[in-house]
């Protein structure tokens, strides 16, 4: 008999997500039928006190009605050391001091509690500086905040994307061919809002065709499905209009997979997402990985199965 989880989940508001999208949901409502408890919190309600880590967490069951799919009970001050058995950190990005620091103290307790995906490995698994340990499945690509090194990046490839390297959702993605005029501009703002470097990449022209989101569980392809942009516009992130569709996945995309699996169970990175366009890996998705519900409207895959079970294998490997 299944033995009923505590499960705590660190996200952005339950009460406001997309029944029909949103991906801790589907967490949260695969865990429901399989008789789990679950209490949700901000990373705002995180605190750390002379050795404890509590949240301010609320007891809640979602059902699939638009506008009444939460019910949230009392906040009640939770232990998440002693209180719960698995905590899943799903806030949004930005991947900034506020979310690194929520990391940190998630860490303090990942030898009494589980958490997913590991903590340790989100705060060191950047998600467009963690493919550089596949060069070979990227696109051409630097990182620099060295305007001559872009400069000649640049010549080099002629066309090409620029992108803040802790951006989310398609935000500050630029395309820059090769008579564009407002390069030095772009380069400007960039360096005036941010210390960080960018990050630049050869354009990828098949991308009108659709960037692939793909889901791994514990290591493993699970699924895939396409994201194409409206046209005109070069980003496919469907928080910016990018229209889900199903794909068939190539052999090189299960390549992909095949090479990345060993290095993510490595890093306990449970459920993964990555972005892959024509032939090479753009970015690797530890923090908020999203698709689950699309892949299965798709595919008929559910990705929520295998999550639970390696979830569960984890807590019985453990006792």
């Amino acid at each position: 008999m299944t033995k009923t989880l505590r499960i705590a989940v660190q996200m952005d508001p339950v009460s406001g997500v997309d029944i029909d999208g949103d991906t801790s949901f589907a967490m949260i409502e695969a865990a429901q039928s399989r008789g789990f408890k679950v209490w949700t919190y901000g990373p705002q309600d995180l605190s750390y006190d002379e050795g404890r880590i509590f949240a301010r967490a609320r007891p809640v069951i979602v059902t699939r009605e638009r506008d009444n799919h939460a019910k949230e009970g009392e906040a009640i001050e939770l232990d998440l050391r002693t209180g719960v058995d698995v905590v899943l950190m799903r806030q949004d990005p930005p991947f900034d001091m506020a979310y690194i620091t929520a990391a940190h103290l998630l860490e303090l307790i990942s030898g009494d509690t589980l958490v997913i995906n590991d903590p340790a490995w989100v705060r060191s698994s950047p998600e467009k500086l963690f493919p550089l340990l596949f060069r070979e499945l990227m696109p051409p690509t630097l990182i620099s905040r060295d305007e001559s090194a872009i400069r000649a990046f640049r010549v080099r490839h002629k066309d090409i994307i620029i992108k803040p390297l802790y951006g989310n959702g398609g935000e500050g993605i630029f395309r820059l061919k090769e008579d564009d005029s407002n390069y030095s501009s772009l380069l400007e703002m960039f360096f005036a809002i941010s210390r960080e470097p960018v990050m630049a990449q050869a354009f990828l022209p098949e991308v009108s065709k659709g960037d692939k989101r793909i889901l791994l569980v514990d290591g493993e392809l699970t699924g895939g499905f396409n994201r194409v942009p409206q046209k005109g516009e070069t980003r496919s992130n469907m928080h910016v209009g990018g229209e889900a569709l199903p794909v068939d996945l190539t052999d090189r995309d299960r390549a992909i997979c095949a090479a990345i699996g060993p290095e993510l169970k490595k890093r306990n990175l449970i459920f993964v997402g990555i972005d892959v366009i024509g032939d090479f890996m753009t970015e690797i998705n530890v923090t908020s990985p999203t698709g689950v519900q699309e892949l299965k409207r798709f595919t008929g895959i559910d990705a929520m199965m295998p999550f639970w079970d390696a979830i569960e294998n984890r807590l019985k490997g453990s006792s």
